[in-house]
């Protein structure tokens, strides 16, 4: 099963220095039916102005990875953390137990990024925080794992939860597969262009929850750039 998820069919809140969609029950958005798609609880796309952020607030029991896909954003946390991630790469801050910190765009221009909030199967850890570079020649034409639960993913950032983030680009007329399993879920979200998944296109911003496949594959129809949680059920 694959349900589209249109963008001007998400939540929506404009706070003026923030302009957010909620894929998922958020905030003052609250949708039954959206409130986590496997362990995958919160997906917010953010587009946040200059010199603006998100001061100094707690975490506790939740796995948040931050991808950037325009501007930059700058982390600060009570742990002495302090760090800038730019466009195309990933942070990842385990809350464990407990974590206060900031995050602000101090660029002259807008950022925008995925927020995305996946619920640990491990829990009673110190929290951690971390950032990596991920070259978009590298996920050209493939999927690659940006954060990762499992031991075996290489160079991915740490999540502590069953589950993986993967990034790929695709030039326009290009397809990749993606081996999902059925006994797994998926969310995708579509950072720049148009793709198709077994006829159902899928464009800029909007999210696809996906179940009951085995493999994923994927047609660009523009040049695309997206994101993918693979999560149990």
């Amino acid at each position: 099963m694959i349900e589209v998820r249109p963008y001007s069919q998400l939540g929506h809140a404009n706070h003026g220095w923030l302009d957010t969609r909620h894929h998922f029950s958020f905030a003052n958005y609250y949708n039954p039916s959206r409130m986590n798609w496997g362990a995958l609880r919160v997906w917010n796309d953010d587009a946040i102005a200059p010199g603006s952020g998100f001061g100094m607030h707690p975490h506790e029991n939740m796995e948040i990875i931050t991808y950037v896909r325009e501007g930059a954003i700058t982390h600060q946390d009570n742990l002495g953390n302090k760090g800038r991630t730019i466009a195309g790469d990933v942070q990842v801050m385990s809350a464990g137990t407990g974590i206060k910190h900031s995050e602000y765009n101090l660029e002259d221009v807008t950022t925008r990024i995925f927020q995305i909030w996946i619920i640990p199967t491990r829990s009673g850890y110190a929290p951690s925080w971390g950032t990596r570079v991920f070259p978009k020649t590298d996920r050209a034409g493939k999927f690659i794992i940006l954060a990762s639960g499992y031991e075996n993913d290489g160079d991915a950032l740490p999540i502590r939860t069953d589950a993986r983030v993967l990034g790929a680009t695709l030039i326009r007329e290009e397809n990749t597969d993606y081996h999902l399993g059925i006994e797994r879920l998926a969310y995708l979200v579509v950072a720049r262009g148009t793709v198709e998944i077994e006829g159902q296109m899928i464009r800029e911003g909007d999210g696809a929850a996906i179940s009951e496949k085995d493999t994923l594959t994927i047609l660009a129809h523009q040049d695309s750039e997206i994101v993918l949680v693979d999560t149990r059920l």
